[in-house]
């Protein structure tokens, strides 16, 4: 950031010689002013920025958050569970692993109709990102099914929304299918650290069914397809401050940077071995998203699960540290979710408002030749005004 002594300022960013509490000392590694997006950052580089005081970390976040977003937009995303439960992974945090006994049910994968009649809701309500999620290890052997949800792909798409999927790990051809089928985006992310995944849960991982490079070969078979990247980690695993900072590390030396990057706080569920965890702090989850920030300057980072928790104030600082996405409406996979008359009052007293279905520079080029002039309207979807209404909004 801009040192706090004018001496030491190089013209034109000149300030009275009284510093502020906001200004911090000048490093290369947190100069805000820099657009240029780095692929080559170290870990002691993003440890230096995480570690700063809290008040000077949210204030540069802040600041390159304008550089590269409108601060009074967020993207409104809306998850529909597809196929629940009896997933073959053992996945420590999640209630849908067939090996642990959970409320959660295994169902077969839903037909079409449901998911375009939440898809036509949730864009009523404003969400301009429709994602869908399947619990399974991967799409091996379900031919039938990925058929389904290949048209499910295509029938969101036409109503204007962006579409993102998780379903597990994907190969090239797969991803290419998706891509065809017109998907925005995949959403596989990577947990926590390299180091931190194989040293949690009662087996002794995070995951044993699932390697880090698996998710990184998929992550890269999602990109070559040029479908946008959605990868981000959960907090309160049981990991250090150290892990947070490799999770952040590991994305950012990616060829390209994830299109979205969602931070989720862990809800502990009851049957899972993560059951009795203890909560994430507030301040923890604020560093988190502050780094993401300043080490990711173009990509959008969502607050995800957990967000529940977190009263009013707590996500309007989130916002302020470079936040710009929620997943809102009736449900997340497995947890709750933030309703959407409460998220739209909130974003009103906040002065906040619903981002465009592919505003972002990153998605819209991936679209390419399949964006359309009605697509990129910016009357074309409700999210334009967080307003209380469930009215339906112009078709886009």
């Amino acid at each position: 950031m801009f040192r706090a002594s004018s001496s030491r300022l190089s013209a034109p960013l000149r300030f009275s010689r009284r510093s502020l509490a906001t200004h911090a000392t000048q490093t290369p590694a947190l100069n805000v002013s820099s657009p240029a997006t780095r692929h080559d950052w170290t870990k002691s580089e993003i440890q230096q920025i995480y570690e700063s005081p809290l008040l000077d970390l949210v204030f540069r976040a802040a600041s390159v958050h304008r550089q590269h977003h409108d601060p009074s937009k967020i993207q409104l995303c809306t998850l529909m569970n597809i196929k629940t439960g009896g997933c073959t992974e053992d996945c420590s945090y999640c209630s849908q692993s067939s090996r642990y006994s959970t409320p959660t049910k295994a169902s077969r994968l839903v037909d079409i109709e449901p998911v375009l009649e939440a898809a036509r809701k949730a864009k009523a309500n404003g969400s301009t990102r429709f994602c869908m999620g399947a619990a399974w290890r991967d799409l091996a052997g379900r031919k039938r099914g990925f058929e389904r949800i290949l048209q499910m792909v295509r029938e969101v798409r036409g109503m204007g929304m962006e579409v993102c999927t998780t379903l597990g790990m994907l190969s090239p051809e797969q991803a290419k299918q998706l891509k065809e089928a017109g998907l925005t985006a995949y959403n596989h992310n990577l947990d926590t650290s390299r180091e931190f995944y194989p040293k949690v849960c009662f087996v002794g991982r995070v995951i044993t069914t699932r390697s880090y490079d698996e998710r990184l070969d998929t992550i890269s078979n999602v990109r070559e397809a040029g479908i946008s990247v959605c990868s981000g980690g959960i907090l309160g695993l049981g990991e250090s401050d150290e892990d947070r900072i490799g999770l952040i590390w590991e994305v950012s030396n990616m060829p390209e940077h994830p299109e979205s990057f969602p931070v989720n706080a862990l809800v502990p569920i009851k049957g899972t071995p993560l059951e009795n965890n203890e909560p994430v702090k507030h301040q923890t989850l604020l560093r988190t998203i502050a780094t993401a920030r300043i080490v990711l300057p173009k990509t959008i980072i969502r607050l995800a699960a957990g967000r529940q928790t977190l009263d009013e104030t707590q996500q309007a600082m989130c916002f302020m540290a470079g936040a710009n996405a929620v997943f809102t409406g009736e449900q997340m996979l497995t947890t709750p979710c933030s309703p959407w008359d409460e998220d739209k009052a909130m974003m009103g007293r906040w002065g906040l408002e619903g981002m465009r279905s592919f505003e972002q520079e990153g998605v819209a080029r991936k679209e390419g030749a399949r964006l359309t002039d009605v697509d990129a309207s910016p009357s074309s979807d409700g999210a334009a005004e967080a307003k209380d209404t469930n009215a339906p909004q112009p078709a886009l």
